[in-house]
């Protein structure tokens, strides 16, 4: 009796279930023994069952050994060309430390992405291994993959923290030689300024009269405040010229004398000169300004540092 019934209900339950069609994919309620609605396929017997003893799938930590193999075989790899590029004289502990810095910088933007991919993914691909042992396996090497592709971009980070200094330290000393530079080419074109009239120019707008094939003093004068620039005479090193004695004259007032006998003669040559240049900042009167004092460059700060120990030192 309770089999007639069974059988009854059987047909009812079935035909309340969500059905996905194998061939077209289109949903319904009810059954494949009564043909999909869309493509009209049926089913051509029972499903099988489940079989009694299943083997644990390899593919999870197969995937997470595979990532952190990748990882270390691309910063060896990174390390191992940058070693051959520099091509040091003997392989030492230093030079390979150096490498691998070389190799850091060059997998930065590789390492950031993919650190984030296995914190996110390759946490939860581990978690499911261990609560499910019977249905995955390869616990051990998937900790291995996982731990793997944690510590390559740990020891990028690190690596790039290092030398992090010491690149600041080489960009500011680029900088620098950019306004040495300048200064050198600006100290060039005076040279050849006053070689060819015979004195430095009041002006540094008076350089437009020099040749300049190469634009390199336009260049260098691009972003210079003109007005900074000061040239002075060494007047102890010129010719003291007297006044000739006025006709009728028998004594002079020796505060005319002492006046006019240190005037120099008309033909002031001026021999030095100073010139700030503008810093990092690009702008004049602060910290990282330099000062051109006759072809020597050297920190505006430093300047006022050694005139402050002078007055400081004076009794």
């Amino acid at each position: 009796m309770v089999t007639q019934e069974l059988r009854h209900i059987t047909p009812i339950l079935r035909n309340k279930l969500m059905t996905i069609c194998p061939c077209c994919g289109f949903k319904f309620v009810g059954s494949l023994a009564d043909g999909c609605e869309s493509c009209g396929a049926q089913s051509v017997g029972e499903a099988l069952p489940r079989p009694e003893n299943e083997l644990p799938a390899f593919g999870r930590s197969l995937l997470l050994t595979v990532a952190g193999a990748l990882m270390l075989v691309a910063f060896v790899t990174q390390t191992i060309i940058a070693l051959v590029q520099k091509a040091p004289a003997s392989i030492g502990f230093w030079s390979v430390v150096a490498a691998a810095e070389t190799a850091a910088w060059r997998l930065k933007w590789v390492a950031i992405p993919v650190t984030i991919l296995v914190l996110w993914a390759g946490r939860k691909l581990y978690r499911s291994i261990f609560d499910e042992p019977l249905r995955f396996c390869g616990l051990r090497y998937a900790r291995a993959g996982l731990l793997t592709s944690i510590l390559v971009p740990a020891l990028v980070l690190l690596l790039i923290g290092v030398t992090v200094p010491e690149r600041l330290r080489n960009r500011q000393r680029a900088i620098d030689a950019g306004v040495h530079a300048q200064g050198y080419t600006i100290d060039r074109a005076l040279l050849e300024y006053r070689i060819q009239f015979g004195t430095l120019p009041t002006d540094l707008k008076d350089l437009t009269r020099l040749p300049d094939k190469d634009g390199s003093i336009a260049a260098a004068l691009a972003g210079v405040d003109v007005t900074g620039y000061k040239a002075t005479a060494d007047l102890a090193a010129l010719p003291a010229k007297k006044r000739p004695p006025l006709r009728g004259a028998v004594i002079m007032n020796a505060s005319i004398n002492s006046a006019t006998d240190d005037l120099p003669s008309e033909g002031v040559s001026f021999t030095n000169y100073e010139l700030p240049l503008a810093g990092q900042d690009k702008l004049f009167g602060t910290e990282d300004d330099f000062i051109v004092r006759d072809g020597v460059i050297t920190k505006a700060s430093e300047v006022v540092r050694r005139t402050n120990g002078a007055k400081t030192a004076r009794p």
